[in-house]
């Protein structure tokens, strides 16, 4: 239970954080010194953003569902307690416990805290042993797992099946009413198609898993095949296998929750068409006066280098650019011109016959 707080914890901030980690580094390597780097809000960044979220998201999930068969693995099952395939018969099962049981008795202890392990080993072997020998039993241990070792007044199929979907009906039930909930609150509508599609699917897998005498195929036929032919994964039981499913189903919705902002502005109505192409535009702009301000004062420092050093070579240097601008821009507007002219036609009003411009 602790495991799973943490890690929805972890949903809510560490994909925000590493893809923000990962874009600074990403831009550390591909821009070279000196050179702009995309600003937040620029349709550059945001790209570049979406791309990195998308990815650490993605990478986040996968390794969310290793950690949950991690876990899995790490309890195990009766079948690897007994080291025996998991379609050994019940003469073989007899016979490994004896075997292990010689092996393992609490007797054969030489020290309390020995005798004291031994002993829950040897209680874990024989519970090992009940189970996979009783028919009904192992039918509902392999779709329930090790609970069912706890329920009362159950002696057949039906009775573990009956109390199994009690279990489980709460999670479904619980899942829907929230989503529903969310969603008439105006949340969760970014993938509503697909968070029912896949709920729905996941109901119907867990369906057949649980009222069909036989394994899913697709354990059968998929999961384990490729586990024991490619990896030195044991196989996987319907009930860890379920266990799995529910943790990638759910973790999968949050990722879809994270996602959700990312493109959510791809669906926005038509009519806001023009904003958004004026914004990009503006941002475009300001973009480019951006990269050619960065360019300008490089090339000014590359023009200044030969007076490092040389302070009163830099004021003379800024103070002729400085007056060099101010006199280029006066002269270059139209408006100042004229009213330049306007000026010196009156200061000639009244002045000498031979200071007088001569007429043409």
């Amino acid at each position: 239970m602790s495991s799973n707080i943490l890690s929805y914890v972890g949903w809510t901030f560490l994909p925000n954080l590493v893809t923000g980690w990962i874009q600074t580094i990403y831009y550390g390597i591909t821009i070279r010194a000196g050179d702009p780097k995309p600003q937040p809000g620029t349709p550059r960044y945001t790209k570049h953003r979406q791309r990195i979220h998308i990815a650490v998201i993605a990478i986040y999930l996968l390794y969310t569902i290793y950690e949950a068969d991690y876990s899995l693995r790490q309890e195990g099952d009766f079948y690897q307690d007994l080291d025996l395939p998991v379609d050994v018969d019940e003469k073989k099962i007899k016979a490994r416990f004896r075997r292990l049981a010689a092996i393992y008795h609490p007797d054969k202890a030489v020290n309390p805290e020995e005798h004291a392990n031994a002993e829950i080993y040897f209680v874990k072997l024989k519970s090992a042993q009940d189970t996979l020998t009783d028919t009904t039993k192992r039918w509902a241990y392999e779709r329930f797992g090790p609970d069912v070792l706890t329920w009362q007044h159950v002696s057949s199929i039906r009775d573990y099946l009956f109390v199994g979907v009690q279990t489980v009906a709460p999670l479904y039930g619980g899942s829907i009413a929230v989503m529903v909930l969310l969603g008439l609150f105006g949340y969760l509508q970014w993938g509503r198609y697909w968070r029912y599609l896949i709920f729905a699917g996941l109901a119907l897998v867990e369906y057949h898993t649980l009222t069909r005498p036989y394994w899913s195929p697709i354990l059968t036929k998929v999961v384990n095949p490729f586990f024991t032919t490619f990896t030195s994964h044991p196989p996987i039981l319907p009930f860890q296998f379920l266990a799995l499913a529910h943790k990638a189903t759910f973790t999968f919705f949050i990722a879809l929750g994270q996602l959700s902002p990312l493109f959510a502005s791809q669906d926005r109505p038509a009519s806001n068409s023009s904003s958004g192409f004026d914004e990009q535009h503006l941002q475009r702009l300001e973009q480019m006066a951006q990269s050619t301000e960065t360019e300008t004062q490089r090339l000014l420092a590359l023009e200044m280098t030969p007076l490092i050093g040389d302070e009163a070579g830099q004021n003379d240097m800024k103070g002729r650019v400085r007056e060099w601008l101010v006199q280029n821009t006066i002269r270059s507007d139209p408006e100042v011109r004229d009213a330049m002219g306007r000026a010196m036609a009156k200061r000639r009003v009244g002045a000498p016959a031979g200071a007088r411009p001569i007429a043409t």
